[in-house]
């Protein structure tokens, strides 16, 4: 030990033990954020696989699982909030596989109807979208503790926003990717489907998203405390 602190330069007792300390501070943080984002992860897995995760509507199924994923980005991160994100996703594929809806083509690649291609553009729905959720909570969380905007207020625009996303890249990309097939299973004119996207928004986007914001705030300042206290 005392030759590899030499090889560093780090000749006097003080400067070993300053290295020291550095050192046993960063394996203790990588340890919490493995646990951390491990824990996070089983709460995405456990919603996802109960009625709270994954509420079943007429036509899709409206979630909660993406709080976890927004509360661990803003926890752990960008990295582990795209970790969580491919959670929920890979969850809702599953979900959208084994109990399908009229829309679950375009989240799981079995029930694709157009090939490959139809296989390729349900991953990106159902996981990539997912994955995007905890990358933008991640660095808009970052951005915004720059700002130094007081941290509740910080909490709800990353809980909307993070929530907002989900439902935008997931609305979206069906709109570019699978409108046809949209405009079949729905029984109507192709040139109607902008308008029912833009329904699916509004109608269940926008008070998903309040929701997430309350949420985010109410657990995340929890979570916080807890996190620095450990």
């Amino acid at each position: 030990m005392r030759l590899i602190y030499l090889r560093k330069g780090l000749k006097t007792s003080q400067e070993r033990r300053s290295a020291l300390k550095r050192e046993e501070k960063m394996k203790k943080k990588k340890t919490l954020w493995i646990t951390g984002v491990g824990f996070m992860a089983a709460v995405v897995i456990l919603l996802a696989n109960t009625p709270i995760g994954m509420i079943q509507l007429p036509v899709i199924k409206a979630t909660t699982v993406h709080i976890p994923v927004i509360i661990g980005a803003i926890l752990y991160g960008p990295l582990a909030g795209a970790i969580l994100g491919g959670v929920f996703g890979v969850c809702s594929l599953v979900s959208n596989t084994v109990q399908p809806t009229l829309l679950s083509f375009a989240f799981s690649p079995a029930l694709s109807t157009t090939g490959i291609a139809g296989a390729i553009k349900a991953i990106w729905i159902s996981v990539g979208c997912r994955i995007m959720i905890g990358i933008v909570a991640g660095w808009l969380w970052i951005f915004l503790a720059k700002t130094k905007l007081p941290r509740r207020y910080a909490f709800m625009i990353t809980g909307f926003i993070g929530s907002m996303t989900n439902t935008v890249f997931v609305m979206g990309s069906i709109y570019l990717l699978l409108a046809r097939e949209y405009a079949g299973v729905k029984k109507i004119a192709l040139d109607m489907v902008w308008g029912l996207i833009i329904g699916t928004v509004v109608a269940s986007g926008i008070p998903e998203a309040v929701a997430a914001a309350v949420l985010v705030f109410a657990i995340g300042e929890a979570a916080f405390l807890a996190r620095d206290h450990m």
